[in-house]
């Protein structure tokens, strides 16, 4: 066995005169002049070979910045190992933080289909070949031909980003690979019932800390009955979750795709399903991706659209979602005001009068301890424990989410005549006639009961007993209130209302005559 090691030093061998600027598409990205493995009789089974490329990155760089390596026949494995500095900075300054990932010979065209992974921030390296590669990577031959390292510039200091890449072949056979499995559309299920899940999740196939097993123990425990994978811009952890399921958890596959300017939950798209990111909201691009979302069998879910984390806020619009993950994780700040957000958002349909609205939902995007799974979760009105029969009782609206499985609420509107409709779906009666909202619940000490409708708040309750055990109703009619929804808050702190316990989707209240 021999190494052979070279150094490329991109700011000087592939300077300014020597890389170009071009367009993938969408937004804009930087190819420095690459490094090359050039073809040789004499490398035997076991033979590597190492490249080192150095360069700096200013601020202002492009999103990506490719690194081309000129593959030779004969490769069995593809090794990068990569390092960048941080610079102290002023307070309130970003520093450095830069994300990898790789695209293979076929290339690194937008949507294409030379994706072979990505860890983002979560790995210092990586390494790929036909029978395995790193989490978050995708197993597969290295073939002759120009492969390009993929960096990420999240942010940029003022001093600039200086990088180490280190690039290693190893020459030999590739090994046979292994036909992926994935887990079952279906669980045993209850019939016609609610059933819990949570669709945002991160395990060690993307930045969690977690293996798919740990986190399927956790979700079992937490009461749930489905979860969906998320993993950040990869699909790489799809072929292994099967071992996770059974006939008490239905595991959905799916991506968390993390642009530039928002996060959306790719909910339950079919296995091997790939949704590209390299994009920001000024590219127009975002609605091609959404339909390959939703032609993978999927959902699209605009996640946290308020948080505060740089890339996190929603800049998308609302126009391509099927829900919306309002409340993410233990309940803040942001998540005031994305329920708000919503709440705007149903009110604007009703003004319209077209009938059409976004469904909410609330997941954990739980990644490693003290990260609590099922934090909160969705509880969904299905048919069956199937992945199409969750999906329809997302879309529909059917749904309401709570803090844990110790809570569980009955919400429903019922008129004068006796007809009724539950969450998620529409009464129609006289513009005049009572209606009875009612709401029963379980697991809720000491909350206090509020109904939202188009107005506003309409009604709050007193505190519930230490028991959790309640059962509040208001009587209102179609020609006062539009719709309403049912909050359970805990005990405020101050001046403003307390955290959520649960919320529901809206009942729509329609006059008829």
């Amino acid at each position: 066995m021999c190494d052979d090691d070279d150094v490329i030093d991109a700011a000087n061998d592939h300077g300014i005169a020597r890389r170009a600027l071009f367009v993938t598409g969408a937004a804009t990205a930087l190819t420095w002049g690459g490094v090359s493995f050039t073809a040789a009789a004499d490398r035997g089974p076991g033979t590597r070979e190492t490249r080192t490329v150095r360069g700096t990155l200013p601020t202002g760089s492009p999103d990506f910045v490719y690194v081309p390596v000129e593959v030779p026949p004969g490769v069995r494995e593809f090794r990068v190992a990569y390092t960048y500095d941080r610079p102290s900075v002023p307070a309130g300054t970003p520093g450095n933080a830069l994300d990898i990932g790789l695209f293979d010979q076929r290339g690194t065209e937008l949507g294409g289909k030379g994706f072979r992974g990505w860890s983002g921030g979560a790995r210092t390296e990586f390494f790929v070949r036909a029978d395995e590669a790193t989490p978050g990577y995708v197993p597969g031959p290295v073939r002759e031909g120009t492969w390009h390292i993929a960096l990420g510039p999240y942010t940029v200091a003022p001093q600039g980003m200086a990088y180490e890449l280190t690039v290693t072949l190893t020459y030999g056979e590739a090994a046979e690979a292994s036909r992926p499995v994935y887990p079952p559309e279906r669980a045993a299920g209850r019939g016609r019932a609610w059933y819990r899940g949570d669709c945002h999740l991160h395990s060690w196939y993307s930045d969690g800390r977690r293996t798919p097993a740990e986190i399927g123990a956790l979700a079992r425990a937490a009461g749930l009955d489905f979860i969906n994978t998320s993993e950040h811009n990869t699909h790489a952890g799809h072929a292994h979750w099967a071992d996770v399921a059974g006939d008490d958890l239905l595991v959905m596959l799916g991506e968390e795709v993390t642009t530039r300017n928002g996060h959306v939950v790719a909910l339950g798209t079919d296995p091997g399903t790939f949704v590209d990111w390299r994009y920001r909201a000024r590219d127009n691009r975002f609605g091609r991706f959404a339909r390959r979302i939703r032609q993978a069998g999927g959902l699209v879910v605009p996640a946290h659209p308020h948080a505060t984390c740089i890339g996190c806020n929603w800049k998308f619009g609302f126009g391509e979602a099927d829900a919306v993950e309002v409340w993410n994780g233990p309940y803040t700040a942001d998540d005031e005001v994305s329920l708000a957000d919503w709440d705007a958002m149903l009110v604007a349909g009703v003004r319209s009068g077209s009938g059409s609205w976004i469904p909410a939902m609330g997941n954990s995007d739980a990644h490693r301890d003290p990260d609590v799974v099922g934090l909160p979760q969705t509880v969904v009105l299905a048919e069956d424990l199937t992945r199409e029969a969750i999906q329809d009782g997302i879309r529909a609206g059917r749904s309401y989410v709570a803090e844990s499985s110790a809570l569980s609420v009955s919400f429903t509107a019922t008129g004068g005549r006796g007809e009724h409709a539950g969450i998620g779906g529409r009464l129609r009666t006289g513009p005049d006639t009572p209606v009875t909202i009612r709401l029963e619940i379980t697991g809720a000490p000491r909350c206090t009961v509020r109904f939202v409708t188009d107005q506003g708040v309409l009604f709050t309750s007193g505190p519930l007993p230490v028991s959790g055990t309640g059962v509040v109703e208001w009587r209102t009619t179609p020609s006062y209130a539009a719709y309403v929804r049912a909050e359970v808050r805990h005990e405020a702190t101050g001046p403003l209302p307390g955290a959520l316990a649960a919320f529901t989707n809206p009942v729509f209240l329609e006059a008829t005559g």
